[in-house]
């Protein structure tokens, strides 16, 4: 195999002892018309419909029944929402709406803002005999995406920013307003998503703007990640659109009758479906498991954040955008859930007293939407800590986000990776209260560092000591990346500088041990480009070269995304190596 079968293959293969008898055997089949369409000119949407005709077979009629498939099979995902919107995306392919519907005309531009529901999608062009089974096999682990993509046949990508599908649909509509073109645009959305401030945003340009031919599609279950503080509110859509019409979103038909009625009809209207949704996160059936050992080091933040108000006695005031689960919040801390609103999240800490603890948490990539709060709060915000969840996940997430927080005024940037260091933080910021501290908090699972920065968070501590080698080479790692190095230099022993600081400050002892070397390789799970690695080379001199995520993180769950982007502890292991040979010949080199 080679090209497109073997991707496919090699991630299907992850899969394989999560498949059936029955679906294993199509698979194969569908894999092995795969390698025989190779070379193949089209993309990767047209080679997988052309696999589905030559391979008819259909393992399963139901669309709800292939969309848990699917999720059983990936392990995760989120099911409850794509479950909830199921009924909708029945109708939008029955009303000739959806990718690959088979209309030759369509009615409306189709635009899904609730981008997560992508394998509604997948699965109703599944039993449609749109899509073969196999790359449903590889959702989430870097075949199939789980959110909307145009290479799958959406009218829009998304990729982190939520509300973003309405600003498309918008522009959209604008732009087949001033053409004269009279299809109108229908736009998919959450009630959780509507609590974002582009939406609010939109929706009033929209209606100031007199575009008529705007349909907002809104699935109505009362929850975000968490459930909402109130349910939607249907008084503002009437402000603002002129038909708005609320059905049993569980019923597909009443969906596809009134969205038939709602294109038909003159000006912008708004369709509520009220549906139901359980859990945010999918879990599979069957005896619930133990525990993992290591919990993820973000969901220990609630009680470090407890640990940390005990010592100053400081009162705190906790926000979250919809992920207090996430942070481990709840029985730990009060704090005040906005809903999916980050940007607010931060506005809420502009007015409070300088002798509180303002402390904002939320998801890492949310505040590529909100950097203009951020820099404001950084102006005028006195101890104000940012709790920058990073989970990589699904969804992506910008290689680049902590080195552009780091570059606003009076911020700094850190990743601890033991209880210490986080504390270590919040006394830094106690110490420094005019300086916004964000704290980085990975939802990975590890064991901590044998040594930590407590003592000095700006500096960096040895995992392996200078004095202990006689190397030429010597490795220096940011945060998480610490632990899959610390795991990959286990038995190279090369001297190891751990920085829970994204910008050290290096002490002199420090700094004097690392120009003993030839070279310096640096480690960080973040943007290489103006990151950790780069700050050492320009601010010390040193010798450094870089390694890190040079691109945006992958649309994939995260151990696919180690090997992906060269960080799974056996590729660093290789790096490490190759690096000590490197100075060896360098050093021969100019001995001679």
């Amino acid at each position: 195999m080679n090209g497109l079968a073997a991707r496919y293959g090699e991630v299907m293969a992850g899969a394989e002892d999560r498949l059936t008898r029955e679906e294993r055997a199509v698979v194969h089949r569908e894999l092995a018309e795969l390698v025989r369409l190779e070379p193949h000119t089209g993309t990767v949407l047209d080679a997988m419909r052309a696999v589905s005709a030559a391979v008819p077979e259909r393992l399963y009629r139901d669309s709800g029944q292939v969309l848990r498939r699917m999720h059983e099979i990936a392990g995760f995902g989120n099911y409850q929402s794509c479950l909830s919107s199921l009924p909708t995306v029945h109708a939008c392919f029955e009303l000739g709406l959806a990718p690959g519907a088979g209309r030759t005309s369509q009615p409306a531009e189709l635009i899904v803002g609730r981008g997560h529901i992508a394998p509604s999608f997948y699965a109703e062009q599944y039993v449609r005999g749109l899509l073969p089974f196999l790359p449903l096999t590889t959702m989430h682990r870097g075949g199939m995406t789980g959110v909307v993509h145009r290479d799958w046949g959406f009218a829009n990508t998304m990729r982190y920013s939520l509300g973003v599908g309405l600003a498309q649909a918008v522009s959209r509509a604008w732009e087949l307003s001033r053409d004269g073109d009279g299809r109108k645009v229908v736009c998919l959305a959450g009630d959780g998503e509507l609590h974002e401030g582009v939406t609010f945003e939109c929706i009033r340009y929209a209606h100031e703007a007199g575009l008529s031919n705007l349909v907002l599609v809104v699935d109505a279950n009362d929850r975000g990640i968490e459930p909402l503080l109130k349910p939607l509110n249907r008084d503002y859509l009437r402000s603002y659109f002129t038909t708005v019409v609320e059905v049993d979103g569980q019923d597909a038909d009443s969906v596809r009758a009134a969205l038939s009625e709602l294109l038909d009809a003159p000006g912008p209207a708004a369709l509520v479906c009220r549906t139901r949704k359980g859990a945010h996160s999918f879990k599979p059936d069957g005896p619930v498991a133990a525990p993992p050992r290591i919990p993820s080091f973000a969901t220990t933040t609630g009680r470090m954040l407890a640990t940390g108000q005990a010592r100053s006695g400081r009162t705190a005031k906790v926000f979250t955008a919809d992920m207090a689960n996430r942070f481990g919040l709840p029985g730990h801390v009060p704090y005040e859930n906005t809903g999916l609103a980050e940007t607010l999240s931060v506005g809420l800490t502009l007015g409070l007293s300088d002798d509180d603890l303002k402390v904002v948490a939320t998801d890492a990539m949310y505040y590529m939407d909100s950097l203009s709060m951020l820099t404001e709060a950084a102006t005028s915000v006195r101890r104000l800590m940012v709790l920058a969840g990073r989970n990589w996940a699904a969804w992506g997430g910008a290689a680049n986000a902590f080195n552009l927080l780091s570059l606003l005024v009076n911020t700094r940037v850190y990743e601890p990776v033991t209880e210490e260091e986080f504390l270590a933080c919040a006394r830094r910021l106690e110490d420094d209260p005019g300086t916004v501290h964000v704290l980085s908090m990975v939802d990975a699972r590890f064991e901590p560092p044998a040594v930590d920065c407590s003592a000095a968070v700006d500096d960096g501590v040895w995992i392996e000591r200078p004095q202990d080698s006689d190397a030429d080479t010597v490795v220096i790692s940011f945060g998480y990346a610490t632990t899959l190095v610390a795991e990959a230099n286990a038995s190279i022993g090369l001297p190891h500088l751990h920085c829970a600081a994204l910008n050290p400050v290096l002490s002199r002892p420090v700094l004097d041990a690392l120009s003993r070397y030839r070279r310096v390789v640096s480690v960080e799970y973040n943007g290489a480009h103006g990151g950790f690695g780069a700050w050492l080379r320009h601010q010390y001199l040193l010798p450094v070269t870089v390694h890190g995520v040079r691109d945006d993180i992958d649309n994939c769950v995260h151990e696919v995304q180690l090997r992906r982007h060269q960080m799974a502890p056996d590729q660093l292991r290789e790096l490490l190596l190759s690096a000590r040979a490197r100075a060896g010949e360098d050093y021969a080199a100019a001995r001679a």
